[in-house]
């Protein structure tokens, strides 16, 4: 179990495809920073088809205006669950 920390925006590509290349059902992927702007309505679709469960931190998509309706959020206290609950954690920026 992995827990993957995507702070790229959706204007990198490249890091968003390596980043979805390596997830398994057992991960969690949970958007910060400026990969909260994947949680805007026109990428969602791609999140979709992750097989990993895909969460938010709410207080960076608070922070820039993203609305999170039908996305999981999460706040800092759960963030730090998350990473006690997988036995790594990798970062993508």
């Amino acid at each position: 179990m992995t827990l993957h920390l995507l702070g790229a925006s959706p204007s990198d590509r490249a890091t968003f495809e390596s980043c979805r290349s390596t997830l398994t059902e057992q991960d969690t992927l949970l958007l910060l920073e400026e990969g909260c702007y994947w949680a805007l309505p026109h990428h969602r679709q791609e999140l979709s088809r992750i097989p990993a469960r895909v969460v938010a931190l709410g207080p960076d998509c608070l922070a820039r205006g993203i609305a999170t309706e039908g996305l999981k959020t999460v706040d800092d206290a759960e963030f730090v669950v998350l990473a006690t609950e997988h036995a790594r954690t990798v970062s993508w920026y």
